[in-house]
């Protein structure tokens, strides 16, 4: 089955417009999914919303949003208050400035969204507007409403496409200060900093997402599977716990174990020409 767009909307550049669909890019659908079952009965039970103080089940229709302003003070908002508050989509990705591919930290990247023409017709322009930001390596800062919020968007060429990311708001990223402050400031060089250098060239490779497999999803399904076909499952096997040894000597036995392990150095190698970060999902 073909995937659902979930946003249709114009991108324009200057005066330059295109009609293009967004389709999510990263997905959770696939992971085994589980329903609240009563242990006595083996029925589904459901979440009901009760009244703090009464103890009574609300109805959906009596349900509000409230904002406390401190000691149970509740200020309601009414639907109809915050629909009129929400600014209205004009299906736009108007493109405000252009800006090098690395310029954003990835901390402020939030959900992809592949970008493809969302008609024939519009094939051509969006052909010509990917192979221009491709070649200039750049990516494109716009703004849209998606899921009734205003947000900032990335977009950048993507193989045939192009993939936008909504991005976080300055308010939502935390200062990194605030876990960092306690690190205490040490000044390391000489052999263990070598050795830590030669320890990271020795495992030096490349990102393959197929190589990572989802061991807690792979488990769950290995329970499942077991249970449905009536058997027994032994519990996995607990890692014994580290011995604690002196770093100097825990970084030698490492570098030591990378040179008989087979794996070959690259030290002397040229290091491999970075991939650009338009081409990343």
């Amino acid at each position: 089955m073909a995937p659902r767009a979930i946003w249709k909307g114009v991108f324009k550049v200057a005066e330059i417009t295109c009609p293009v669909a967004l389709y999510t890019a990263a997905s959770t659908s696939e992971r085994i999914s589980f329903h609240m079952l009563n242990r006595k009965t083996g029925n589904r039970v459901h979440r009901q919303f009760v009244d703090e103080v009464t103890g009574k089940p609300v109805e959906k229709e009596d349900q509000v949003k409230g904002y406390d302003r401190g000691d149970g003070d509740y200020i309601v908002l009414e639907p109809e208050e915050i629909a009129e508050a929400i600014p209205d989509s004009d299906k736009v990705l108007d493109v405000a400035t252009f800006l090098p591919c690395g310029e954003i930290d990835d901390l402020y990247l939030d959900r992809p969204y592949y970008v493809t023409p969302s008609t024939p017709v519009a094939a051509e322009a969006f052909g010509l507007i990917r192979d221009a930001m491709a070649r200039r390596d750049a990516a494109a800062l716009a703004r849209t409403v998606i899921f009734r919020r205003m947000r900032s968007i990335l977009i950048r060429p993507h193989e045939a496409g192009m993939v936008a990311t909504t991005l976080h708001f300055d308010y939502e990223v935390r200062p990194a200060q605030s876990a960092f402050d306690d690190i205490p400031k040490l000044k390391i060089e000489g052999e263990m900093l070598e050795l830590a250098e030669h320890i990271i060239r020795t495992k030096a490779g490349r990102f393959d997402p197929k190589a990572f497999d989802d061991r807690y999803e792979s488990a769950l399904a290995e329970l499942v599977k077991a249970k449905i076909e009536g058997r027994t499952i032994k519990p996995a096997k607990r890692p014994e716990p580290a011995k604690v040894v002196n770093l100097l000597d825990a970084l030698r036995q490492s570098a030591k174990a990378g040179q008989t392990s087979g794996v070959k150095s690259t030290a002397k190698r040229k290091p491999a020409k970075a991939e650009p970060r338009r081409k990343a999902s």
